[in-house]
């Protein structure tokens, strides 16, 4: 008999649900949220009400595309942790109600785990062990993955995330939330080497973007000092210039996470996997090291259920359940 897992995802302004039979997706649907384009960022009370709106048709459009019986489910895996508390609640305490109503196990999913394991979504796949960058709003983390459920820690942000910092430098150069979208698009054609950005010196893994925010403020202060029409007269320069920095940095890190591990299969994930000049990067410098190099689809980069899914199918294989009186959590550790 088939393994039939439905996921959902909902830590933040993304309300999403899949289906995952043996491994494959066979459904991914996901529900945006455009209320917070106005604010400059996503309002907990927002995302948690549009949530609510939008959970049960997803769910429901997930199954039918899928084309399986809800009665043939035989879990239900939905996010836990991190994301925004409201949010959260929706979609797990839909996946626990729907849970009991089915009388299927439910399973509870770390997000950044999740992330990760959507390298393993299609073929072909990295091999353990494997290193992944994973690069969101809200994280950045070089992650040690020797087996489905031995996954370390080896360097993070200490500051701010990567995501973060685009998306900071996006408005500070006066483009609209979401902005680090619209930093890949002008960077395309703009002089990457055109202005110059500080890099951060810290001998270990770990990251820091808070710096580079803030040259990049105190640059553009002083430029437009100097010349009032500088910000629109060298945007697609300024953007690549930025973006050419912190994907500099990430990849540093992570070529020194693979000398020091040895390891020659790399991937990166989250949000900011999606960036075209990150994808791009991380290829070329994986042909020049000799590495074995795994990018997610950009379906499965931004926030998602299928990576939901995935994990809830590799956790459902060992018999790794939850009681319905899981809590979810703003912040959480590894398992």
């Amino acid at each position: 008999m088939p393994v039939i897992i439905l996921g959902i995802e909902s830590s933040c302004d993304e309300t999403a649900a899949s289906v995952c039979v043996d491994g494959k997706i066979l459904s991914n649907i996901i529900a945006s949220q455009t209320v917070h384009e106005q604010y400059g960022g996503v309002v907990p009370e927002l995302a948690s009400r549009a949530h609510m709106q939008n959970i049960v048709p997803v769910v429901d459009q997930a199954i039918r595309k899928a084309g399986v019986d809800m009665h043939a489910l035989n879990a239900i895996a939905f996010t836990s942790a991190p994301g925004l508390i409201g949010s959260l609640l929706v979609g797990s305490q839909f996946g626990k109600s729907l849970g009991l109503a089915l009388n299927i196990p439910v399973i509870a999913v770390h997000h950044m785990q999740a992330h990760v394991l959507a390298n393993l979504i299609g073929d072909p796949a990295p091999e353990f062990p494997f290193l992944c960058l994973t690069v969101s709003g809200g994280h950045t983390q070089i992650v040690l993955c020797e087996s489905i459920d031995n996954l370390s820690v080896i360097g993070e942000t200490i500051d701010d995330a990567a995501g973060e910092a685009f998306d900071k430098s996006a408005k500070i150069l006066g483009l609209p939330y979401p902005g680090g979208p619209l930093i890949d698009k002008h960077a395309r054609g703009g002089n990457p080497k055109r202005f110059s950005f500080p890099e951060p010196q810290i001998p270990s893994l770990d990251f820091s973007f808070s710096g580079l925010k803030t040259s990049i403020l105190y640059f553009l202060r002083d430029e437009l000092q100097r010349d009032p029409e500088f910000l629109k007269t060298n945007l697609a320069d300024i953007c690549a210039s930025i973006q050419e920095r912190i994907v500099s940095i990430l990849l540093k890190k992570l070529k020194k996470a693979a000398g020091q591990t040895r390891i020659t299969d790399l991937c990166i994930a989250g949000g900011v996997s999606a960036n075209s000049g990150l994808r791009t990067a991380f290829t070329e410098m994986g042909k020049q090291e000799g590495w074995r190099t795994f990018i997610p689809s950009f379906e499965y980069c931004t926030d998602n259920a299928a990576m939901i899914a995935v994990t809830g199918y590799y956790r459902f294989l060992k018999g790794e359940f939850d009681q319905l009186n899981v809590k979810v959590s703003a912040r959480a550790e590894w398992k």
